[in-house]
């Protein structure tokens, strides 16, 4: 019996050991280039076909190539899981027949980072290579519940032989994904994985329990990073005036006046000009734990100045002056990205459309979709520099580059 739900290995009722009989009769087809006997999930099917696209082998265990511990402990610091893996594991480990199972958290690479459970399921785990560091993707270890949980950006069961390796046959995973609840971004993956014949239907919902609870605790933290940097910037607050934002290091606001409501602005940098809607040109100020943006006004002038870089590339020196201050900052740009910027500054304040741009840099308007990419890239690299409808420079930047004649002639 099978479902047409990924999440969903086996429904209530379902004879594991008969299921399982009839998974391998399958495995055992397809691997041989023959029609399965019966018919397979639609997720063990794409799977199957990337991982044999992959040229992985069931028939023996694939490369478990993995990272060092100290890698793994980077890792670790480095994951916003690490804010929630202890509540992970009191959810996953307080069930009844969690002595039937381990627990997994993956990170969005695939990697192992942390595992825990019973101790003779530990020990069979070991035997896979399924232990802390190691990679779980499809094109290392063939179809899995983490990997492809991963490849399909949903939660993924899989009973018995629905794993590619022969190895993997006597196990079943669980897996479902965290996202950052702030942007959707892919954090990791959770997984439970046991005893083939030890699955319980009520699995799959523990996983998603787990998960959800994941995320909002996440959220949580983020909501009191952003009150702790609200707070520690109170008395700078009351020595100021006018429209002003006070942002965390990815750009997430914690306070806002004289602004139009927002969540989040473009991650400042030191010294790197930002465009913000409502305040126009800022050059963001530090604070402890974040930043404090608020207008340049007339006291702002950017000079950039764009030269010929190694390998056909270019380099952009941008000097900003804000009052007494001056930074600079340098980056390094494509000979496509050195060309729009020659082309933008060719056609003055009016600017280019994307049609204009299109035109211009490969003889026609059809190219304007990758017109719209090539420019967002852009502004990735050089911030306000370029505003959009029209795509021109801002009002206060100058541009130079090499092939301006010198000065007094």
């Amino acid at each position: 019996m099978t479902s047409a739900d990924g999440a969903t290995a086996v429904l209530p009722g379902t004879d594991l050991v008969r299921h399982s009989r009839v998974l391998h009769r399958a495995h055992d087809a397809v691997m041989s280039g023959a029609a399965p006997p019966t018919s397979l999930r639609s997720v063990v099917t794409r799977s199957w076909s990337r991982v044999l696209g992959f040229g992985l082998d069931p028939s023996r265990p694939n490369t478990r190539e993995g990272v060092s511990r100290d890698e793994v402990e980077r890792r670790r610091a480095c994951s916003p899981l690490g804010l929630v893996v202890d509540e992970l594991r009191g959810v996953l480990s307080g069930v009844a027949d969690a002595s039937h199972f381990i627990s997994v958290v993956i990170d969005a690479d695939g990697v192992i980072l942390w595992r825990e459970g019973a101790p003779r399921v530990l020990l069979g785990a070991d035997t896979l290579g399924f232990e802390e560091g190691a990679t779980w993707t499809e094109d290392h270890v063939g179809t899995n519940a983490i990997g492809t949980a991963l490849a399909e950006r949903a939660p993924v069961q899989l009973f018995a032989a629905e794993h590619f390796e022969l190895g993997q046959h006597p196990w079943y995973c669980t897996a479902a994904p965290v996202h950052d609840p702030r942007t959707g971004e892919l954090l990791g993956v959770v997984d439970v994985s046991g005893p083939a014949l030890t699955l319980h239907p009520a699995i799959g919902a523990l996983i998603q329990s787990a998960t959800r609870l994941a995320e909002m605790r996440l959220w949580q933290h983020h909501r009191l990073r952003l009150d702790r940097l609200r707070a520690g910037a109170e008395h700078l607050l009351a020595t100021v005036s006018g429209p002003l934002l006070v942002v965390d290091d990815d750009g997430w606001v914690a306070h806002q006046s004289g602004v139009a409501g927002r969540d989040r602005i473009a991650a400042p940098a030191d010294g790197r000009p930002l465009a913000v809607p409502g305040l126009g040109l800022c050059v963001p100020e530090r604070l402890p734990g974040g930043w404090l943006v608020r207008q340049a006004g007339s006291r702002q002038t950017i000079s950039a100045h764009l030269s010929t870089g190694a390998g056909g590339g270019a380099v952009l020196d941008v000097h900003s002056t804000h009052g007494p201050a001056e930074r600079h900052w340098r980056t390094r740009l494509s000979p496509r990205h050195a060309e729009v910027l020659r082309a933008l500054r060719r056609a003055g304040p009016d600017g280019l459309t994307a049609a204009d741009l299109s035109q211009r840099l490969f003889g026609d308007g059809d190219h304007q979709v990758t017109v719209r990419a090539e420019i967002s890239r852009l502004r990735r690299l050089v911030g306000p520099l370029v505003t959009t409808a029209p795509y021109r420079f801002d009002s206060d930047v100058r541009l130079t580059t090499d092939e301006d004649p010198p000065r007094g002639h």
